[in-house]
């Protein structure tokens, strides 16, 4: 058998996209698709929006990349936004999600260096997922992800996630934890919303402990969930807060920001980045985080977010087939009873794009944050009328 050009890394549906408006993407053939899933919670704005568009196209005329030798006026302004929005105090820029993890897995080990920890260890979760670097991988909390790129990074100890009893048992345990690193609700791992006090509590132990608390935010962050950052439905502060995906509509860019004694780490030389924060990048992200707080899309998501969940609550809920369906914002998952790793096929059949995460039993949705009320209307119909055949309660038209 001849070897294909690309690597054998997806199992990719059979189709492929020529363009897109809104929340809607057209395949070559002309077909169009409700996109319920945004590149993996990326195109926040959705497709073609005409500012991230005028932004990218006014600065590749000017200047794509410059390197971090020098000043870079759009990365300042960009860093000074997200400082703002977060609370924090400053900003290191990558190009992923990975990336920015990297960043702070590293300000984690020099900060317990720095605290004379020979071997600094990190509290990572069960279920979790931080990316696809040999250290992210290594926090990831999925065995069949890390399979097969033994040996790990060491240096993490894993805990249930949404327990906090089993964090403060491994404290009791190991005096060479320095952080804890937790997604405020997982998206890979199947959309796991923790109880309101979760976040709270970590901090608590982190402020006992002399712990660094980081949060990973790649998915999370940038209006997903209903507030710019999902740590801010609480009232506590992170020291290390990550982001990525929705930050750049679809351009690559990631963030690693810093508070307190966690900003004091990094010096001249001691991390780095070559494409990371260039001017098409932060151009791209400024015109993102700008139309997201001109358009109030963080209020937007949280109500637009809570209707549909209501929604399918009201056509799913009482089904047996259904074990739980829950969210945050624009970040909602159906955990089915029984795997349902065929309903992203029958949903692109549909017109709908969506995922199954959560070991295939969660159908996981992360719509544009500008998606309308008709739009949605049709998400919810369309998912549960695909369900309910996929269950064998309806027939298929």
């Amino acid at each position: 058998m001849a070897i294909q050009p690309l690597m054998n890394t997806y199992n990719r549906l059979s189709v492929a996209f020529d363009y897109g408006q809104g929340a809607w993407i057209y395949d070559t053939d002309g077909h169009k698709y409700l996109d319920a899933l945004s590149g993996i919670a990326v195109t926040g704005l959705g497709h073609a929006h005409p500012a991230v568009t005028e932004a990218i196209c006014q600065q590749a005329g000017k200047l794509i990349h410059c390197s971090n030798l020098y000043t870079i006026p759009l990365q300042q302004q960009l860093a000074e936004k997200l400082t703002r929005i977060s609370g924090m105090d400053n900003v290191f820029f990558g190009n992923s999600g990975a990336e920015a993890n990297e960043a702070a897995i590293k300000i984690a080990r020099r900060y317990g260096h720095s605290r004379n920890i020979d071997k600094p260890a990190i509290i990572v979760m069960e279920n979790s997922f931080h990316g696809r670097t040999l250290a992210t991988l290594s926090a990831t909390g999925n065995r069949a992800t890390q399979a097969g790129f033994e040996p790990l990074v060491s240096g993490f100890i894993r805990a249930p996630f949404n327990n906090l009893e089993a964090v403060q048992q491994i404290l009791r345990n190991n005096s060479d934890v320095v952080a804890i690193l937790v997604e405020p609700i997982q998206g890979e791992g199947g959309i796991h919303v923790p109880d309101n006090s979760y976040l709270e509590g970590l901090r608590e132990l982190c402020d006992a402990h002399d712990l660094l608390l980081m949060l990973d935010e790649v998915q999370t962050g940038n209006g997903r969930t209903g507030r710019y950052f999902a740590y801010q439905h609480t009232q506590i502060m992170p020291d290390v807060v990550t982001t990525a995906k929705g930050l750049g509509n679809g351009f690559p860019i990631g963030a690693c920001l810093a508070r307190g004694k966690a900003a004091e780490i990094f010096g001249p030389g001691t991390h780095g980045t070559t494409y990371g924060g260039n001017p098409l990048a932060c151009a791209t992200a400024l015109a993102v985080v700008d139309t997201i707080e001109k358009d109030n899309l963080c209020q937007h998501a949280a109500s637009l977010g809570q209707y549909i969940l209501d929604s399918f609550h009201i056509q799913l809920a009482d089904k047996p087939y259904i074990k739980e369906i829950r969210g945050k914002g624009l970040m909602i998952g159906i955990e089915l009873t029984d795997a349902g790793t065929e309903l992203a096929v029958l949903a692109k059949v549909k017109g709908v794009l969506l995922n199954i995460t959560g070991g295939g039993r969660v159908v996981r949705l992360l719509p544009p944050l500008i998606m309308n009320q008709s739009e949605a209307d049709l998400l919810v119909n369309t998912v549960s009328s695909l369900i309910r055949v996929y269950a064998g309660e309806e027939t298929t038209d």
